[in-house]
């Protein structure tokens, strides 16, 4: 099982009337969905996250449960949900209005941690629990612990909106970087954290550092992947229509993660031709979940070849 840890909330799309604003609820998160695209491809997934008691976390709760994802590892706490409003532009790209403090997911403590078992061969993690304390430095000593002993993998989707501190994101990437095996991060975040940075050079730092794969996103212009050996860049994927952008990096990231369970081998050994099928795969299910509304990814028989 591949555990994802991190937020779990409502994402609430806002539509104007003529009586005013008007909101249609989605579930969502970054790391709820990486665990709902990881299924959806037929890789067993659970989610780690504090849930909430309110009906909004039942609600949750029964996402999960209907989309197959393991919930074992779940927390119940008394905290209400996290609120997401989001503001679709005319390229499809989302503004985000986030509304948690005090929120379940953000209050993961130590004594929260799972005893994790045989089954549990990966972990990934990501967006604003990285920065959100307690929860932040929670999944912190558990991506510790876990050094060395699973695949760890890390998807920093900087949130400013809920932490604008950038030198706070810039540390705390740093941190979970010192034990991560695999880190994607898309290009506008590299421009907000690290301004300056070349691909090449920031790929490098981590590399040094530890790190077996760096993989950059680069929207509608595809994807670029750096081991130690080597280094390869594949376009997007085009699609007649962008609904929204909304979850088209998690169902990156679920699509990557499971390229490369399907490759086997460890991530730094990978060659030309594996790093082509699977940023080709990840890339095609990203552009799936651009035509469509929401972090509405894509199953398996989706991706498979058209005959």
């Amino acid at each position: 099982m591949f555990l994802v840890c991190g937020e779990a909330l409502l994402d609430m799309f806002a539509e104007d009337t003529a009586k005013g604003l008007s909101f249609d609820a989605r579930v969502g998160g970054s790391p709820f969905n990486v665990a709902i695209g990881l299924t959806r491809l037929g890789i067993h997934a659970g989610l780690f996250a504090g849930l909430s008691t309110d009906f909004l976390g039942a609600r949750l709760h029964t996402a999960l449960d209907e989309e197959g994802v393991d919930t074992r590892h779940l927390v119940i706490k008394q905290g209400p949900t996290t609120l997401a409003f989001v503001s679709v532009g005319a390229d499809g790209g989302a503004e985000y209005a986030f509304y948690g403090n005090g929120a379940a997911d953000r209050s993961l403590a130590p004594a929260d941690l799972p005893i994790l078992g045989s089954d549990v061969t990966g972990l990934h993690t990501g967006s604003f629990s990285l920065v959100a304390d307690p929860t932040g430095q929670t999944l912190l000593q558990l991506f510790r612990q876990e050094r060395g002993k699973r695949l760890l993998s890390l998807d920093p989707n900087v949130r400013l909106t809920v932490q604008p501190d950038r030198d706070l994101w810039r540390n705390r990437v740093a941190d979970f970087a010192e034990c991560a095996d695999v880190i994607k991060i898309s290009w506008e975040d590299v421009e907000g954290l690290y301004p300056g940075a070349t691909a090449s050079s920031l790929a490098s730092d981590w590399l040094v550092g530890g790190v077996q794969l760096v993989v950059f996103t680069f929207g509608a212009d595809g994807a670029e992947a750096f081991t130690k050996t080597q280094r390869i860049k594949v376009p997007g994927h085009q699609i007649e229509t962008v609904q929204d952008t909304i979850g088209a990096g998690d169902t990156f990231q679920a699509a990557l993660l499971t390229g490369l369970l399907e490759e086997g081998g460890a991530p730094g050994s990978l060659d030309q031709a594996q790093l082509a099928r699977i940023l080709d795969l990840a890339t095609r299910a990203a552009a799936i979940t651009c035509s469509r509304r929401g972090a509405d990814m894509p199953r398996r028989a989706e991706l498979l070849p058209q005959r």
